[in-house]
Parts: structure tokens; sequence; C-alpha cells
């Protein structure tokens, strides 16, 4: 967590000449210290975010030359700030729930690679957004919106686009042949399918007295948390289970509620976390959407596989010292991977597309040799019989996939250590990562195709199944 600065201390020139690279403020502000352009020598990162301020001063790029991150969160801007478009270095901006309205043409930065604006009233983008060729990731849900400039087509860089929330009767054409778009969320949209429409089979109601919660919670996020329960389905049975309790109006990705739908629409697969009913008659207060019961996963077996993109590495996943050094065996990671690309291809066959199939978002059991798929945060529930509105779609995410492959790749063991074989296997990873990943989205394969190409790698072994927990 950032240091939170004194305004006082700033004000008194207490951080002039100790070459600060951050800055952050808390307090609530009527006006832009013009204390902190004195910084502009050293300063890399500036966070006013929940100050209240509306408004930057017209020298501010000029002063802060320097400047990579700026974060106006929870602010009162209604227009877009064109000042930081005179910031030569500022590659992320942060102006999350401001209530903002517009975006004046040639207000963005020339070297923007990060832009988040969720939650706010943007009923459009400016045609300028095509200049940001570096733009990588774009956040936008919870606005306006009902149409992309087309000039965004242009931003050959952008890999994720976050567009659920909005006001979007169709999508444009030339979304799905973006050759670096791989994780893409366009859920609560008209143009999705609505929820509680794609669940194909009948799902349990569990009553929430039925369950009893343990603490403390296995997870939080910005989407609920996750806690471990007994579910007691007689007087002489109890079965350990995990639930999910949504909360919230909305999250970067989308909706607590698009997010539940999701999950149910799912099914059951060997590389998902199965649902196991929906929570009933819960005491929910006003900021709840609704509970599911979940298969309990042992968390003494299944590690996190990833960590986020770091605001270096932008939209690629990171990886703890840990996990790069369990040095994973070539038909382990052969094992995980068939089993996450059937997991992907088994949501695409029932229309929904993941939208953040990323290691983070993975569990994975290194003696098992199994890997389960979870976070549903950014999925988007499509559809089916919509191959021609959403053709190319599922290739987007086998881009996701092909990276996910390349990040593997990057924690097995040694080549020198390995033998014939996995070498064989390992060029043969190499190769799939290379077809995944080709520019043009058409000459990606299917996630069926994938499959295909892993099993016959090894030889079709059968999946693992999660164990069963004892009482």
């Amino acid at each position: 967590m950032a240091q939170i600065h004194n305004l006082e201390t700033l004000k008194n020139g207490g951080y002039k000449g100790t070459g600060p690279t951050t800055l952050k403020l808390t307090c609530p502000l009527d006006s832009f210290p013009l204390e902190i352009l004195q910084l502009g020598d050293t300063l890399t990162q500036l966070d006013l975010s929940g100050t209240g301020l509306s408004s930057l001063p017209s020298n501010f790029g000029s002063s802060l030359p320097n400047l990579k991150i700026a974060f106006f969160s929870n602010c009162n801007f209604t227009t877009f700030p064109p000042e930081l478009s005179t910031c030569p270095n500022l590659e992320m901006i942060a102006l999350r729930s401001n209530r903002m309205t517009s975006i004046p043409e040639n207000s963005l930065p020339p070297n923007l690679r990060w832009l988040i604006l969720t939650d706010n009233l943007l009923p459009s983008l400016p045609d300028s957004i095509g200049s940001c060729h570096r733009l990588q990731k774009c956040m936008l849900s919870g606005n306006l919106l009902t149409s992309l400039p087309l000039s965004l087509s242009s931003c050959l860089n952008l890999s994720l686009l976050r567009l659920s929330a909005n006001k979007f009767q169709s999508l444009p054409s030339w979304l799905f042949k973006l050759p670096s778009l791989a994780f893409l969320s366009f859920a609560g949209n008209p143009c999705s399918t609505p929820s509680g429409t794609r669940t194909p089979f009948t799902l349990q109601h569990i009553p929430y007295s039925s369950l009893k919660i343990h603490s403390p919670p296995l997870g939080s996020g910005a989407s609920g948390i996750i806690s471990r329960a007994s579910w007691e389905q007689s007087p002489s049975y109890s079965e350990e289970v995990a639930i999910k309790l949504f909360r919230g109006h909305l999250t970067s990705d989308g909706t607590p509620a698009d997010e539940m739908a999701a999950c149910i629409a799912a099914g059951n697969h060997e590389s998902l976390i199965t649902v196991l009913g929906k929570i009933d008659d819960f005491p929910h207060d006003h900021n709840e959407v609704g509970g599911i019961v979940m298969q309990l996963i042992p968390q003494e077996d299944y590690k996190v596989l990833g960590l986020p993109p770091s605001m270096e590495s932008c939209t690629r996943d990171t990886f703890s010292d840990e996990i790069k050094g369990l040095k994973w065996d070539t038909g382990c990671v052969l094992a995980m991977l068939t089993g996450l690309a059937g997991a992907a291809g088994h949501l695409h066959q029932r229309g929904i597309n993941h939208g953040d199939l990323y290691a983070h978002n993975v569990l994975a059991w290194k003696a098992g040799q199994h890997a389960l798929l979870g976070d549903f945060g950014a999925a988007t529930v499509y559809g089916t019989g919509k191959e021609e509105e959403y053709d190319g779609l599922e290739k987007l995410e086998v881009l996701a996939f092909g990276w996910l492959v390349e990040d593997m790749i990057g924690l097995l063991v040694d080549e020198e250590e390995e033998g014939p074989e996995e070498r064989e296997m390992r060029k043969g990873l190499q190769s799939l990562k290379e077809r995944c990943t080709v520019k043009n989205v058409e000459d990606r394969p299917s996630f069926e195709e994938i499959v295909e190409e892993l099993e016959g790698m090894v030889g079709w072994r059968g999946m693992m199944r999660i164990p069963t927990i004892p009482n």
C-alpha cells in the first residue's frame, strides 16, 4: 500500500528536495495543491483519489514531465481533464467514479497504455483515442456507451477491454479482429444474453438456514466474499462447501449479478469449480445481490498459479518466487493446459466468454496434475446460435490461452534437465503457443482443436477429479 502523505507538510515544502517519486493525498481538496508541481523533477506517480478535485492547473503537464501514473478516482471531474494530454510520459490514468459525462477530443496523452474510466456517465469516446497506439488496457464498464469509435480499431496493441454494464445494442465486427485483444467483457448490455436465461439444467435451491458459515473468510474481492461452510442436508449428514455472497453494484469487470449468472450458466466441467446450488432466503443487506454454494477446493493442494499484472507488465501476469521455484514438469503442464482448454471450450459451447483467462485465475495442483479455472467476474453470457454476430470471439480468448501457454512454458524445469520425450513436448507447446498468438485472428485454432492437439502430445489419460473431502 502506498504511503499517504501529509498536506500540511507538502504546503510547508517538507517534500521538496527529498526526491519523491510518488505522492498520495486522501484529504478533501478544494483545489489542486500547486506545491505538487514543485516535485516535477522526480515525481512519477500521483494519487489524489477521493479528494474531491474537479480541475487541474493549465501547467500540469509541463511541470510534471516525468509523471507516468495519475489516479483521480472518486473525485468530481465531470469532464476528462485535457491537461493530462500535455504529460509526455503519462501511461496510466484512473478516473473511476467521477460522474464524468464527456472526454474532449485530443485530451488523452500520447503514450497512454492503461485507461480506467469505470463507473461514469460517458455516452461516447473521442475519435482521437485512435491516436493512442500504445493503449493496452481500457476499462469502460458502467457507462452509457452505445458504440465505439472506428478509430479504436487502430489501437493494435489493445489487449484488455471492459465494456460491461453499458448500452450496446451490438458490437462492431472489427472488434473481433483486433490482433492483440485477448480479454473482453460485455455483460450487462442489450447485446448480451439477459441474466437468468442460460441455465440449461435444474439448479438446486439451498436454504441459507442450512449453511453454517465458518470464519475467517477464504477470500474477498470487489464482487463479494467467499467463505467455508457446512451444508447441513439432514440431521445426520453435513457436507463441507464454499459459498460466495455477491455484493456491490459494479466492479471494473462488470456487475456481481452478471458474474453470478455466468457462474450458474457454466455448468459442470472437470476444470471448473462446480456450483452446487443457489442460496435462498439469506438475510442480505441492501448491497448484496445473491449467493451460490460451490464445491470446496482443498487449499492445502491447490495454489493460485499466477499473480495479477503489475503496472509495468500491464496485461501480462507475474509469478511468485514460490511458484517459479516448483519447477513444473512438462507432463504436469500438459495435463493442466488440456483441462483449462477444455473448460474454455466448454464455456464457449454454452455461449459464455470467460473474459479473464489468466494464470491468476487458475488454481493449480502440481502433484495431481490438475488445474481449475475460476473467477467469472469478467464473464459474458452471450448465448449460443450467435456464431455470425460474434464471429472471432472464441479466438480472441484463444490468444489469452496462448499467453497462458507461454507463461507455463516459462515455469518448466530447465531444458537440460528434461529427457527426449519432454523436449519434444516442450517443442509442441511452443508450436501451439505460436499458433494461438498469430496476429490474424481467423488463423488461430479453436479450443476444440487445441484440446485435440494437447491430448495428442502425450495420449489421452483422462482428467483428474478433485478428491472428495472427508467430513
